[in-house]
């Protein structure tokens, strides 16, 4: 999918409701967000850059894209699952944010050593614990706060909508919480979709709106868990949202079957959740 043809045909089809939107006032941010901007298959359009020893990918919105002047000012940073840039949905959907608008930069947080995609079967010389406990906070915290330095110093895009999935899940609420990064502001509004190892002080520290999608059959989120996750949001005094797919599971929102329909409709409405979300956030603001 190229974003010339289909978002710029899907944007000409949902005319009336960017004509709506004008009349509140809404015309500048470009034509409602919808479905046919989520890329599922193809070759990725983005670039890799480095930056102090990190690889980052960058995607960023076609040259006409009608949604890309009200979102100038705002990067989505993607903090992707255990498979990084090696697994080339997580670069299908940083181009998808791409077609909604948004310039979008996703850091290796893996140094070029992922989980490999069969994680749940047998592959020798592989180990989870061991693999999970080499990135840690110590280790990713520092990469994401590079990251974030490299769009706001060299790219010069002020603010910053963190989406994180699974493993990232939990560093999309870690750049919410300034005393987590030394005082630092990495994000300004962000979404997390089945976040996994997500603790309830990293919750209880943000100190911006973030809106979580989940899936209903997840084992490393589990329903008691899901519904504890909202009890600490009410506590943080924060905008939020949270959202459970049927007939999903985890990883859904980037990696789930899109040959069945029901996962194909979650992954696409997971991440329109996300973009309006930041939208709300950051479209028009000062």
């Amino acid at each position: 999918m190229r974003l010339t043809s289909s978002v710029f045909s899907a944007c000409l089809f949902l005319l009336g409701g960017a004509v709506a939107s004008a009349l509140h006032g809404q015309g500048s941010a470009g034509c409602p967000a919808d479905g046919s901007f989520v890329v599922h298959s193809g070759k990725p359009k983005g670039k890799e850059v480095k930056h102090e020893g990190i690889t980052i990918y960058i995607s960023e919105p076609e040259k006409h894209n009608p949604r890309a002047k009200a979102r100038k000012d705002t990067a989505v940073l993607y903090l992707s699952d255990v498979f990084g840039l090696d697994h080339v949905e997580n670069k299908l959907l940083a181009d998808s944010f791409a077609n909604a608008g948004y310039v979008t930069v996703v850091p290796d947080l893996f140094d070029g050593k992922p989980a490999p995609y069969d994680i749940n079967g047998f592959v020798p010389g592989f180990d989870i614990p061991e693999f999970l406990a080499r990135h840690e906070p110590f280790a990713t915290d520092p990469i994401i706060a590079k990251t974030a330095s490299y769009i706001r110093t060299k790219l010069k895009i002020p603010r910053i909508a963190a989406t994180g999935y699974c493993f990232g899940g939990r560093y999309a609420f870690r750049v919410l919480s300034t005393p987590t990064f030394n005082g630092t502001k990495i994000a300004d509004v962000a979404y997390a979709a089945h976040p996994s190892l997500l603790g309830d002080d990293e919750i209880l520290a943000i100190e911006g709106p973030v809106s979580v999608a989940t899936a209903e059959y997840d084992e490393l989120l589990l329903p008691e868990r899901r519904h504890e996750i909202e009890a600490l949001l009410l506590q943080t005094g924060q905008s939020y949202q949270t959202v459970v797919y049927s007939g999903t599971v985890h990883g859904f929102a980037v990696r789930a079957n899109v040959s069945v329909e029901e996962e194909k409709y979650g992954k696409e409405e997971a991440f329109l959740q996300a973009v309006r979300w930041f939208d709300r956030f950051v479209v028009g603001r000062k």
